[in-house]
């Protein structure tokens, strides 16, 4: 057994691209593996700002031989009259590189086993180059010197080792070779790694530490260290600490964390803003003392090692500085113009130059806001704290803290509200419209605050499907995935039963030349999707999705996942196979036929018809709505005995016409209730 090393030296790689790139690189290489048959016992990755790896543990010598049998024309086609091979078996020959003497008949066919011997390791190393580095697929691309080629920065050199052998391929004009490269600074550029299973070591010797949880952890390590020599409560479980702590690990090879300090007078700016300034524009951390009140100081991470710490400390604090100035000055500035004044100055501001204005957005959004609060039947208070929120719920994009921190956008908004004297639900709707910001960040938590989501992220949705500006493949530059992801968890998150299909119609009309290009079913289909997303991210079966998800007569999110969530609660029953059987075979059968008349009892020739008829009749058209799926589900299972039964007894397409409608009219009947559980003939019966 052999250690395989492929290393990807680049210039530095963007911080966000490198985790999902060692991901990348690690999928690619084990479907190269599993192509070319060749067996390892583990694959380790390794990256850092400046370098992508493999570490292949284990590599068999060479790939496994392969047997297969391949079955050609029949024997009576195989020959001609005299007995001699015909031109289908000889061209069958050629086809698998093999000769007529190798047949074998069997089963009134001509069978070949075609073995493919295995091949050595290092052969097949050697086209790592063509079917995985370049195979690599990135969200931003680098052309570099006179190369067409496009790669996510330009490739420098790369490391292909088997053992202490190197594996000759070339990318452009870089060569593999045991050349590798230590720390920018702290190394020397030419580091010769003399065997595959001594990367770590080499590297680390050159003040690069490869592993990136091992990079992770000793920066880990070393602020909580700071933090508890100094009495301060570093929290790093949340997103945005865990967001920042992984930029950090993929911007540095050698860290060195350190602190730093700011002038207390700078405390009197919001939490939010100085907290900004230190994670968003200065990779900071920030710390609080015990009762969870800012501390005057940070923490960084440096790519190097202690020497001239103090240098960088000051250096960091400098900058920091300079920053919270500006951050002061916007702050008082802002609080000498009213909410008036900043409204007065988004008239002009420029929504999208298809669409309109960010007043007139506004304006559609409040009367959205107004008949979703109708339909949840909201208190006088709520509507009128909604309406006073639709009005000025941007307000914040003229000041001047937002302009300068456009990741504070309803942050402020909150702040300054409560500043000028709105009440506190009309500021935190300002500051909740915005959620959830990423398709795992929070669902805004008050009614209002939700309801101004929703229907800020439906305009946006509708009159950009209007404007022709729909997502194509992964294009989606103007977010409207995310927001109707948003639409989609703020809905499920608060439990609301809404029905988002008449809710859209509405809005389309209301809205005018805006938005009537935009088509209602296409719309409904792009939530829709959303939908089957999160539940696929949920680790539910395809199947099961596409199941719950259709027959959606009603859009009713909260509804679908319901749908989608008892079905796969229910997939591993010993008797789903069965129900699912005997349901299905009803509503394939009402389709053909489907009949809206009243089911006549007197027409019934056999005591199966009637059974199933007294079982139907407890159960009604709303029960998904009323009782919930589960309930549903549970009721359909106890027809499984009476259909089973009914389909054994009795022959629905009877010769006479009226017998034979009511039969169709008592599965229509059963079907109707089936189909708010979705559509069960797309479940996969295993």
């Amino acid at each position: 057994m052999s250690t395989f090393l492929l290393e990807i030296g680049l210039e530095e790689i963007p911080a966000h691209l490198v985790t999902s790139a060692e991901s990348q690189l690690v999928e690619l290489t084990q479907h190269f593996l599993n192509d070319h048959r060749l067996e390892v016992e583990s694959v380790k990755p390794y990256s850092t700002p400046r370098r992508l790896a493999v570490q292949l543990i284990g590599v068999a010598d060479s790939s496994k031989s392969l047997s297969e049998e391949k079955r050609g024309p029949s024997i009576e086609r195989a020959k001609d009259a005299n007995g001699e091979w015909s031109k289908a078996a000889q061209g069958f020959a050629r086809g698998q590189q093999a000769d007529t003497s190798d047949f074998e008949e069997r089963d009134g066919y001509v069978w070949l086993t075609k073995r493919t011997p295995g091949v050595d390791a290092n052969i097949i190393l050697e086209k790592i180059g063509e079917e995985v580095i370049k195979k690599m697929k990135f969200t931003t691309y680098m052309k570099w010197a006179n190369h067409s080629f496009l790669y996510v920065r330009p490739i420098r050199w790369i490391v292909a080792l088997l053992d202490s052998k190197i594996i000759e391929f070339n990318i452009l004009d870089v060569s593999s070779g045991r050349i590798t490269r230590g720390h920018r600074f702290l190394s020397t550029d030419h580091i010769e790694i003399e065997n595959a299973d001594e990367y770590q070591t080499t590297l680390s010797n050159a003040y690069v530490i490869a592993d990136a949880l091992e990079r992770k952890e000793k920066i880990v390590s070393q602020l909580k260290n700071i933090a508890l020599d100094n009495d301060w409560v570093l929290t790093l479980d949340n997103q945005p600490a865990q967001e920042l702590l992984e930029e950090v690990n993929n911007i540095v090879e050698w860290p060195t964390a350190f602190a730093g300090d700011f002038d207390e007078k700078y405390l009197e700016i919001p939490d939010e803003v100085l907290i900004t300034s230190m994670r968003e524009h200065q990779r900071f951390f920030f710390v609080t003392n015990q009762s969870g009140e800012l501390l005057p100081h940070f923490l960084s991470v440096r790519n190097g090692d202690e020497n001239n710490i103090t240098n960088v400390v000051a250096g960091n604090e400098k900058v920091l500085v300079a920053r919270l100035e500006d951050a002061e000055f916007f702050y008082r500035e802002d609080q000498q113009k009213s909410i008036e004044d900043y409204m007065t100055k988004i008239k002009s501001l420029i929504f999208h130059e298809k669409i309109g204005t960010v007043e007139e957005h506004m304006l559609r959004v409040g009367h959205l806001s107004n008949n979703i609060a109708k339909t949840l039947k909201f208190s006088s208070v709520a509507q009128e704290n909604l309406q006073r929120a639709s009005e000025i719920y941007k307000f914040d994009l003229m000041t001047g803290m937002v302009g300068e921190f456009d990741e504070l956008q309803g942050i402020m908004g909150e702040h300054y509200a409560q500043k000028f004297g709105e009440n506190q639900q009309v500021a935190l709707a300002i500051k909740e419209h915005y959620m959830p910001k990423s398709a795992i960040s929070e669902t805004a938590t008050s009614d209002i605050g939700a309801v101004l989501a929703i229907a800020d992220k439906i305009d946006t949705i509708v009159t950009f499907f209007s404007a022709g500006l729909i997502p194509s493949g992964s294009n989606d530059p103007y977010g409207l995935r995310r927001a109707a992801t948003g639409v989609v968890r703020t809905i499920k998150a608060k439990g609301w039963n809404l029905d988002l299909k008449p809710l859209i119609s509405q809005f389309i009309e209301q809205s005018g030349k805006v938005a009537n290009e935009a088509n209602v079913s296409d719309i409904l289909t792009f939530i829709l999707d959303r939908v089957r997303k999160l539940a696929v991210d949920a680790g539910m079966r395809q199947d099961i999705i596409a199941a719950g998800s259709a027959n959606a007569g009603k859009v009713n999110i909260l509804h679908i996942f319901d749908r989608i969530a008892t079905l796969s609660e229910h997939q591993n029953d010993k008797d789903f196979r069965s129900i699912i059987e005997s349901l299905t075979r009803v509503a394939r059968l009402a389709k053909k036929e489907p009949v809206t008349q009243s089911i006549n009892p007197d027409l019934f020739e056999n005591a199966s018809e009637s059974k199933l008829y007294k079982a139907v009749e407890t159960l009604e058209d709303s029960m998904a709505i009323s009782e919930g799926t589960d309930v549903l589900y549970e009721s359909l299972a106890t027809l499984q005995d009476p259909i089973t039964e009914y389909f054994d007894t009795t022959m629905v397409n009877d010769e006479n016409v009226d017998v034979r409608l009511n039969r169709y009219a008592q599965l229509n009947q059963i079907n109707n209730l089936i189909e708010q559980l979705g559509d069960l003939e797309l479940i996969v019966i295993k």
